[in-house]
C-alpha cells in the first residue's frame, strides 16, 4: 500500500515540465470517468494521476489554473482535483471559475494547510470536499468515488429535468393545439349562427363580417390587447343574433314600425343575450351584445347605460356599426360615402358615440375603411380564406 502518497519527492519521468498540461491513456476499463488534477508539485501530480490510473480512470494534469482552464474549455472532465497553492493563482480562484462555468461539476481541494476555515471557505464557494495532505491511497480513492457518484446523480437529475421538460413542452403544446382546434369549432358554430341570421334577415346580409372587421381595427388602433379583441370581434359578428327570436312580420316589415312593434324590435338586445350568455366561451361577448345599443349619453336602450357603464367593446362597436350603416345601401336611401359617415359619427360625438373612441376613428384614414369593405365584399365566396367572421385573417388577432 502506498502511505503519504503525496508528500515531498522528487518529480519522476511520467511528468512534463511545470506549467505545461499533459494527458494519460486510460490503464483500464473499470471506469470511464475523466479526472484533472491541478498541483504546482509534479511530484504530487505523478502519484495522484498514476494511482487514478491504476483504477481505470483517464487522468490529465496541470500545474497552473491557465493551463487548467484551457483543459477544462478543451475537453470533458467528470472531476477536479486541485491544490489550494498553484504556480499562477489559487484553487479557490480556479474553484470559483469552475463552479461559474459548470456548476455540476465537482471540484475536490487538496492542501496541506491544516486550518478549518479553509477548509469551511471552499466548501462555502463550491467544493464538493477538501483533502488535507499527506493522505493515503484509500482516502483519496474513496473521495473521488464520493465525487463521482455525487456527479452521476447531478447528471440524472439533469437529464431527468431535461426530460420532464419535454414532456411539459410536449403536453403543453398539445394542450395549445387542442384548444386551437376546440376555438376553431366555436367559430365554425358562430358563422353557423351568423348565416342562419342572414336567412332570416337579408338587410343584414354582409353586415356582421363588415362590422367586425371595423370594429377590430378600431379596438387595434386604440390598443386593445389582443385576447380581449377576439372577446369583442365575437360580440360585434353575434350583436344582432337576438333577431332570430324577433317574429318575421316584424322583422321583415317593409312600413314603418308601430310603437308595440318598435318596442319588440328593441327586445333584440337582452333575447341575443340569453342566447349567448349560458355559453361559456361567449359570455364576454354577450355583454356586447346586450349593450351595443347604448348610447354615450345615456339615450340608449335597453338599461339606460352612459359613458364608462357601457363595455368598451360595445363602445368601440357603435361606431364601427354607424359606419357600416351609412356606408351601406338600405331600402329605403342609398349608401353615402365614407367621408359622409365621418362627419355624421363626428356630428354625434358626446351624444350616441364615445367622444374618445370618435377620436380615434377619425385618425383612420377612409382607405383603410374603403380596403376592408372590398376585401370582405370580394371574398365572400370564398370562405376559405376567411376565419369565422369572415374577416381577412390579417386583422384576427
Amino acid at each position: 500500500m502506498e502511505r503519504d502518497m503525496a508528500g515531498p519527492g522528487p518529480p519522476n519521468s511520467m511528468e512534463n515540465s511545470p506549467g505545461e498540461a499533459d494527458a494519460r491513456p486510460v490503464a483500464g476499463q473499470r471506469n470511464t470517468a475523466q479526472i484533472l488534477v491541478v498541483d504546482e508539485e509534479a511530484f504530487v501530480r505523478s502519484m495522484i494521476g498514476a494511482t487514478l490510473e491504476r483504477q481505470g480512470y483517464h487522468v490529465m494534469t496541470a500545474a497552473s489554473g491557465r493551463d487548467a482552464m484551457e483543459l477544462l474549455m478543451r475537453d470533458t472532465f467528470d472531476l477536479v482535483l486541485t491544490d489550494i497553492v498553484i504556480q499562477d493563482g489559487n484553487g479557490i480562484a480556479l474553484l470559483e471559475r469552475v463552479h461559474e462555468l459548470q456548476p455540476q461539476l465537482p471540484v475536490v481541494m487538496v492542501s496541506a494547510i491544516h486550518d478549518i476555515s479553509v477548509a469551511i471557505d471552499s466548501m462555502r464557494r463550491g467544493a464538493y470536499d477538501y483533502l488535507l495532505k499527506p493522505f493515503e491511497r484509500e482516502h483519496l480513492l474513496s473521495t473521488v468515488q464520493r465525487a463521482l457518484t455525487h456527479r452521476q446523480k447531478l447528471k440524472k437529475n439533469h437529464n431527468y429535468q431535461q426530460n420532464l421538460e419535454q414532456v411539459v413542452r410536449a403536453r403543453t403544446e398539445m394542450l395549445r393545439q387542442a384548444m386551437e382546434d376546440l376555438e376553431h369549432s366555436y367559430d365554425v358554430t358562430l358563422e353557423a349562427l351568423g348565416d342562419a341570421l342572414d336567412l332570416k334577415d337579408s338587410e343584414t346580409e354582409g353586415h356582421s363580417k363588415r362590422v367586425t372587421a371595423y370594429t377590430i381595427a378600431l379596438a387595434r388602433a386604440m390598443s386593445v390587447t389582443p385576447a380581449a379583441i377576439k372577446v369583442i370581434a365575437r360580440g360585434a359578428f353575434l350583436h344582432d343574433i337576438g333577431k332570430m327570436a324577433i317574429p318575421d312580420e316584424v322583422l321583415r316589415k317593409p312600413a314603418n314600425l308601430t310603437p308595440e312593434e318598435e318596442e319588440l324590435m328593441r327586445e333584440h338586445c337582452g333575447r341575443g343575450y340569453h342566447i349567448l350568455r349560458k355559453i361559456q366561451f361567449l359570455s364576454g361577448a354577450a355583454e356586447i351584445v346586450l349593450t351595443h345599443q347604448e348610447h354615450h349619453d345615456g339615450s340608449g336602450y335597453p338599461s339606460g347605460l352612459q359613458g364608462n357603464e357601457i363595455p368598451i367593446g360595445a363602445r368601440i362597436f357603435a361606431v364601427a356599426d354607424a359606419l357600416d350603416a351609412i356606408t351601406s345601401d338600405r331600402p329605403y336611401r342609398k349608401a353615402r360615402s365614407f367621408d359622409a359617415a365621418r362627419e355624421e359619427i363626428l356630428r354625434c360625438s358626446g351624444t350616441q358615440f364615445d367622444p374618445m373612441v370618435v377620436e380615434v376613428f377619425l385618425k383612420i384614414p377612409n382607405e383603410l375603411w374603403q380596403e376592408l369593405r372590398s376585401e370582405i365584399n370580394g371574398q365572400s365566396k370564398r370562405l376559405s380564406s376567411l376565419n369565422f367572421t369572415g374577416v381577412p385573417r390579417s386583422l384576427v388577432p
